[in-house]
C-alpha cells in the first residue's frame, strides 16, 4: 500500500478509535452505562459526522499543514458542526430507546476532550510525516522552460520539495535518474510529466508505467495542480478544455435543480433568522457617515447576463480612479472595516440569491466593467460564467482578495477547479473554511 494510503488509514482508524474511547469513558464518568459496557453501535452517527467534517477539511490529506492555525481553527469548527449535527438527529430525529438520548453533557464533554487529542496525534503524526518526507524530490520530466515555471510555482504554493528535473530528450539521463528511483536510491515524492504533442519514447513510458505499478506516484502536470493544490493550470486551457470529464453541475440539471432549492431554502432562513442582524448593521452603516446604507453595483451572472448586487456600503462613494480596494484603503469607513473583515458586508446578496441571480456558492460575482477588461487580457475567462456567482467559493476560501490581473488569474484556476468538480461535498468544505474566515476577520 502506498505510503500516503497508510498514513490516511492510520488517522482514520485512530479517529474512530478514540473517539469511541472518549465517548465510553465520559459515559462511564458519568453513570450513563456501567463500568465495563460499551456503548458501541450508536456512536456510528457521531462517527460519521466526525469523518465527514475532517475530509471536509482535508483533515486525512498529507499534504495538509496540520500544525498551521488556520488549519487548527478549521478542526475546531469541523468539531463544532459534528458536534451540532450530533445533538441535532440525537435529540431532534430520533425518538427513543437511543442511548446518548441520556445526557447531552455526555455528548458535548466528549467532543470537548476529543478536540484537542485528535488535533495533537495529528500534529504529532504530520510532524512524523514531514520529517519522512523532507528529502522526497518532484522529478519533473520536460523541457528547462517548463521547470523554471514549475519551481517558481511550487515557491508559490509553498512546496519545498527539491525538484529534479530532466529532458525526455536526454536518454542517458533519464536511465541513469530511473535507475535509481528503481533501485531504492531516490525517495520521490512524485514523478510529474509536462503534457506535450510528443509521444514519450516506448522505453521511457514501459519504465515510468513500472515505477506507477510500483506504488511510484506519477502525474501529469495538470492533475498534479488538481491533486496537490485543488485547482487548474491555465497553460491548459483552450476552446476545446469544457470537453473532458466533470462538469456536473453545468452537464447534469438534476444538480444544479438541487443546488437551486437549496439555496432558495437557505437564503429564506438567513432572511428571516437574521433580519435583527440586518437592522443593526444598517443602522451602524447610517450613523457611521449618514450615507447610504447599500451598496448596489452592475456585476455579471451566469452566461454573461447582468444584474445588480447588494452589499452593505463599507466605502465612501468611488471617484473612479481605483477599481480594486487596497490594503488601508482611505475610502473604507469605520464600520465598513469591521463589515468587510467579517465578510458580513455580503449578507444582502442572500435577496441576490433568493431572485436567482446568485447561487451561496460559486465563483465572485465581478464588476462588468472589470469583466471586460479580465475577457480581453484573459483567453478562456468567460468559462467562469457557466454557472452562478456566488457570496463565497472555492476561490474566495483559497485565495487573498485579488487586486490585480496576477490575481485574477490565480483566483481563475481555483474557480474552474470548482466548476469543473463541483460537488455538494465541495459545497460544504466551502462553508466550514467560509466560517473561519468570517471569525477571524481575513476579509478586505
Amino acid at each position: 500500500m502506498h505510503t500516503h494510503r497508510k498514513a490516511t488509514l492510520g488517522i482514520l482508524l485512530l479517529d474512530i478509535g478514540v473517539l469511541m474511547a472518549v465517548f465510553n469513558t465520559v459515559a462511564w464518568f458519568r453513570g450513563i452505562i456501567v463500568f465495563g459496557e460499551w456503548i458501541l453501535w450508536p456512536l456510528a452517527l457521531p462517527v460519521l459526522l466526525v469523518v465527514t467534517a475532517f475530509f471536509l477539511i482535508d483533515g486525512y490529506k498529507p499534504q495538509t499543514d496540520m500544525m498551521s492555525l488556520d488549519y487548527t481553527s478549521e478542526h475546531i469548527i469541523a468539531l463544532l458542526a459534528a458536534l451540532v449535527g450530533t445533538l441535532l438527529f440525537t435529540f431532534v430525529f430520533f425518538t427513543g430507546g437511543y442511548p446518548l438520548q441520556q445526557s447531552r453533557g455526555v455528548i458535548a464533554l466528549s467532543f470537548f476532550i476529543y478536540t484537542p487529542l485528535s488535533l495533537a496525534y495529528r500534529r504529532t503524526a504530520y510532524s512524523a510525516n514531514i520529517a519522512a518526507r523532507r528529502h522526497r524530490s518532484l522529478v519533473f520530466v520536460g523541457d528547462p522552460v517548463n521547470v523554471e515555471v514549475f519551481s517558481r510555482e511550487c515557491v508559490r504554493m509553498d512546496c519545498t520539495h527539491p525538484i529534479v528535473s530532466v529532458s525526455p530528450e536526454d536518454d542517458a539521463v533519464v536511465d541513469e535518474l530511473l535507475a535509481k528511483i528503481e533501485s531504492g536510491g531516490m525517495e520521490v515524492e512524485a514523478i510529474i510529466l509536462r503534457e506535450n504533442n510528443r509521444e514519450l519514447r516506448a522505453r521511457l513510458s514501459h519504465r515510468l508505467v513500472d515505477l506507477y505499478f510500483r506504488g511510484v506516484p506519477t502525474y501529469t502536470l495538470e492533475l498534479f495542480h488538481q491533486v496537490y493544490w485543488r485547482k487548474i493550470p491555465l497553460y491548459r486551457l483552450n476552446q476545446t478544455w469544457l470537453f473532458q470529464e466533470g462538469f456536473k453541475i453545468t452537464r447534469e440539471p438534476v444538480f444544479e435543480r438541487l443546488k437551486r432549492l437549496s439555496d432558495i431554502l437557505l437564503s429564506l432562513f438567513a432572511l428571516t433568522a437574521g433580519a435583527p442582524l440586518f437592522g443593526a448593521i444598517a443602522l451602524a452603516v447610517w450613523v457611521d457617515d449618514r450615507g447610504p446604507v447599500l451598496f448596489r453595483q452592475t456585476r455579471i451572472g451566469r452566461n454573461r447576463v447582468p444584474f445588480r448586487i447588494f452589499k452593505f456600503r463599507t466605502m465612501r462613494p468611488n471617484d473612479g480612479k481605483d477599481s480594486y480596494t487596497q490594503v488601508g484603503d482611505s475610502r473604507i469607513t469605520r464600520i465598513g472595516k469591521f463589515l468587510r473583515a467579517s465578510r458580513l458586508d455580503e449578507l444582502p446578496q442572500m435577496l441576490n440569491v433568493l431572485f436567482g441571480d446568485m447561487s451561496l456558492i460559486g465563483p465572485r460575482a465581478e464588476w462588468d466593467k472589470l469583466v471586460d477588461h479580465y475577457e480581453e487580457k484573459i483567453p478562456c475567462y468567460h468559462f467562469r460564467h457557466l454557472v452562478k456567482p456566488g457570496i463565497t467559493g472555492w476561490a474566495q476560501v483559497n485565495y487573498p482578495y485579488g487586486a490585480n490581473l496576477d490575481d485574477t488569474l490565480r483566483k481563475l484556476e481555483y474557480d474552474l477547479y470548482y466548476i469543473r468538480h463541483f460537488s455538494f461535498l465541495i459545497d460544504a468544505a466551502i462553508v466550514l473554511k467560509t466560517i473561519h474566515i468570517m471569525l477571524f476577520g481575513k476579509g478586505r
